[in-house]
């Protein structure tokens, strides 16, 4: 089995692919409409044939609860892996990120912390090389 699709809620779609290409750096796999619904996902440059995120809209109140849920517990939607996370740092925040959680050393990684401007805590991690 293999993973080729996740999804995070947000609660505006145009904004969201705004976010996760423009600031992030995500490339657009997929959108299409039918009706209200739009299958909206973004992907890795680095892997363009690899797992997806979806863009999912929070449009019941199953996914608006657990969406505000994770915001106020302080837990990420979703976890990105980087090879440099002060250069994304640095990168995103010029492009207007707005980091809840500067880059910080923690047990086995460094991490920053990050809104994503639809509802969701993102978190970028580097893995420490042993």
């Amino acid at each position: 089995m293999k993973i080729k699709l996740t999804s995070v809620y947000v609660d505006d779609q145009e904004k969201a692919l705004r976010f996760y290409t423009e600031v992030l750096g995500f490339a657009k796999k997929t959108d299409f409409s039918n009706g209200p619904y739009r299958w909206l996902t973004v992907a890795s440059p680095e892997e363009p044939e690899g797992t997806e995120l979806q863009l999912a809209l929070n449009n019941n109140s199953a996914a608006k609860a657990y969406q505000q849920a994770l915001f106020q517990q302080g837990q990420p939607a979703a976890m990105f892996f980087t090879d440099n996370v002060q250069a994304d740092y640095e990168r995103m925040k010029e492009h207007g990120a707005e980091f809840t959680m500067p880059p910080k050393n923690v047990t086995a990684s460094k991490i920053a912390m990050l809104k994503d401007t639809c509802g969701n805590l993102i978190q970028v991690t580097q893995l420490k090389r042993w």
